[in-house]
């Protein structure tokens, strides 16, 4: 019998889109202002709700398809607090700019439903549909500006790769049922440690499935689609689809990886650190040359998924006669959670002190930021840190974060590359020194203060403040994680000695 219990937080969630829905029809034109404070409550609600009914259950659906443990739950979380600040970064980007309030909300709920469901799949069907129920959502989010050429653009170009992308995990996943008889993650790693050699046929298929998931993250050389995606969407779905998706994807590829491909570690690793090397060189010398804030901030986050593609490949260590240690997969696992936790806090800030910008000057430029550090201190302290801390600059999130995630691939072996993503956040440097050069150097056309409204204050304060204490005390972050590292990491007789 399955215990549907396990899935109150996604029944909720899914509830929840339905009532924003149902009171956008039934409310008023002047009263719709209430629409992303239901949002926002109701998600808050579901969140403690999740934290205090689900810590420390463990179970499964479907035959494990599904499993509720402390891995779930962790990003289920994660995903719940990600969309309460997404809905309180639009109010006022949405009553400014996009009609049809309701849609917009209720469509974002749905994507946060589509990402709980993807860290609590173990089967690949199941990922799948989890994957394609949040990327449909996102298509239209980032499309959802129609009368902006840019949006329909980005939107059209996210949508043909998209597809593009799903052609590849399906015949991907196709190949390994087909060869190895299953698409659960335990059988795929039972099947794999008792192969002495993997076939053409399964190397073909996990090719296909890290090229799926490398489209989906914006990985080199599958990132063409993300800076017009970046730069045609709403401000606050820009920032959405910079943390959301990649998130989503990254908490199924460590499960992915942990548990299911883990046997074959010697085979997909090498991929993977190509992968990570072209992504944090690509993104980060791609910014170098920009002048649109949005695309600029889009190749950053391309290179930010080459540091966090660096934290995959260290879940195992490749050993001279072929066998493939795990002792320290907890690490690498524990520095891909953390960054994304730190990325994530440090892009919603960036990208919503860029809407505070926009809601005045009207222009994405980052001359349009020249003296805002005059015009809104406030704005501007917020913006310099999220630039700073993206670079790995100490006292923020994004240092303690890349930190750990470099340090957990040295120890893997992986000097080299954890070398290079040194480098190339040093190159970050210079280009967020740019805009921080804008935003305290140069005058500002009008000089006249930026007013904030006090919400979009609170959430930069919330984000501000998050950034600093992941930084300087990121230890209960890291208990949570570790419990979470446990759920994957030890499954399966993962944390082993798998000869090849």
């Amino acid at each position: 019998m399955n215990d549907f219990t396990l899935l109150l937080p996604e029944f909720m969630v899914a509830g929840l889109a339905f009532l924003v829905l149902a009171a956008d029809f039934s409310l008023p034109a002047k009263r719709k202002g209430l629409l992303p404070y239901l949002a926002a409550g109701g998600l808050a609600a579901i969140l403690a709700f999740s934290l205090v009914d689900l810590r420390g259950q463990e179970g499964s659906l479907y035959d494990g398809m599904l499993v509720v443990d402390d891995y779930a739950l962790f990003f289920k979380a994660f995903f719940l607090a990600l969309g309460i600040v997404v809905v309180l970064s639009s109010v006022e980007y949405v009553k400014r700019h996009l009609e049809y309030p309701g849609e917009y909300y209720g469509i974002l709920l749905f994507t946060v439903v589509a990402a709980m469901l993807l860290a609590a799949s173990r089967e690949l069907l199941t990922a799948y549909i989890s994957l394609e129920l949040l990327s449909f959502g996102l298509y239209v989010l980032v499309a959802y500006d129609r009368y902006n050429p840019k949006s329909n653009e980005g939107g059209a170009k996210y949508i043909l790769l998209g597809a593009l992308s799903s052609a590849f995990l399906l015949y991907g996943i196709s190949q390994i049922y087909g060869l190895l008889g299953t698409t659960r993650f335990d059988g795929i790693h039972e099947a794999l440690a008792a192969t002495p050699d993997m076939s053409p046929g399964v190397t073909v298929g996990l090719v296909m499935i890290i090229a799926g998931l490398g489209f989906k993250v914006a990985a080199a050389p599958f990132h063409m689609w993300a800076p017009d995606a970046y730069e045609g969407a709403p401000i606050p779905i820009t920032a959405y689809l910079a943390v959301g998706s990649k998130a989503a994807a990254f908490a199924l590829a460590l499960r992915l990886f942990g548990e299911a491909f883990m046997p074959a570690a010697a085979d997909w690793q090498v991929v993977i650190v190509i992968m990570a090397a072209l992504t944090m060189v690509i993104g980060n010398l791609g910014a170098l040359v920009q002048r649109n804030i949005k695309r600029l901030l889009a190749y950053s986050s391309v290179g930010h998924v080459g540091y966090l593609l660096l934290g995959i490949a260290a879940l195992a260590a490749v050993e001279s006669g072929g066998g493939v240690s795990t002792d320290l997969s907890h690490l690498a696992s524990n520095g891909v959670m953390l960054h994304l936790v730190a990325y994530g806090i440090t892009n919603m800030a960036a990208f919503l002190a860029v809407a505070v910008m926009y809601g005045v000057t009207g222009s994405e430029e980052i001359g349009s930021l020249a003296g805002a550090g005059r015009r809104s201190p406030f704005v501007g302290v917020v913006m310099a840190a999220s630039l700073f801390s993206l670079a790995g600059l100490p006292i923020f999130a994004g240092f303690a974060s890349k930190f750990y995630l470099f340090s957990a691939a040295a120890s893997q072996g992986l000097l080299w590359l954890a070398g290079l993503a040194i480098f190339t956040s040093l190159i970050s440097l210079y280009y967020y020194l740019m805009v921080v050069r804008q935003m305290y150097m140069e005058p500002a056309a009008d000089p006249a203060r930026v007013r904030i409204p006090r919400v979009t204050t609170a959430v930069l304060g919330a984000l501000f403040a998050g950034m600093v204490l992941a930084g300087v005390y990121p230890a209960p972050l890291l208990d949570a994680m570790q419990s979470a590292s446990e759920a994957i990491t030890s499954s399966s007789g993962v944390l082993t000695l798998a000869q090849r």
